[in-house]
């Protein structure tokens, strides 16, 4: 017998393999994943061909956290979005592929991909 809560785990894992199955970060367009919690949100740029992060951002970061009361509402994804792009393009990285992982592009995941845009990356 199976309880909800690996029930709603597995569901969890059949979209973000659905999502993904389709979106593959090479070096010349990275992928640029979303990560939320209750809490925080977090974003990384990561090339997939070599398996390596880019560039990150979270609500975690020491030079976030004066920005935002609290990592878990829309105006700490948008932070996060205009941090990471700016952190994307130090690294010469303008075009991406948007990753949203088990989470539907709405609230948060979709105020950080605006802010993202906003910050120069083209997805």
């Amino acid at each position: 017998m199976t309880s909800s809560a690996t029930i709603k785990l597995q569901r969890r894992q059949r979209r973000q393999a659905r999502v993904r199955g389709s979106i593959r970060g090479t070096t010349a367009r990275p992928r640029l994943a979303v990560f939320r919690s209750l809490k925080h949100i977090y974003a990384q740029v990561i090339d997939d061909s070599h398996g390596r992060t880019l560039a990150s951002a979270g609500t975690m970061d020491k030079a976030i956290r004066g920005e935002v009361a609290r990592g878990g509402n829309v105006k700490a994804a948008a932070a996060i979005g205009k941090i990471i792009a700016a952190r994307a393009l130090e690294k010469g990285i303008v075009q991406v592929a948007f990753d949203r992982g088990p989470y539907r592009f709405h609230g948060r995941v979709k105020a950080l991909a605006a802010a993202a845009r906003e910050g120069g990356l083209k997805f």
